[in-house]
């Protein structure tokens, strides 16, 4: 299993991170909460940004944070 498709397991250098904000959609503000396993909140509300910029194609101005929290 862990040849091709990489097994997910939990680090005990990563924490579990919860990340509540809002973003700019088609029909105003729409918030969002996500759960993301980053070794610090700048990593997790990084990896946050980037997520919304490939997958909705938003720029990161158009993504606001209001809460990192372990």
């Amino acid at each position: 299993m862990g040849r091709f498709f990489p097994l997910t397991l939990h680090r005990p250098d990563m924490s579990t991170f919860t990340v509540r904000g809002s973003f700019q959609a088609r029909d105003g503000p729409q918030s969002f909460e996500k759960e993301i396993e980053a070794p610090n909140e700048n990593v997790a509300t990084e990896y946050t940004l980037s997520e919304f910029g490939s997958k909705h194609g938003l720029k990161r101005t158009q993504v606001e944070i209001d809460e990192v929290k372990a």
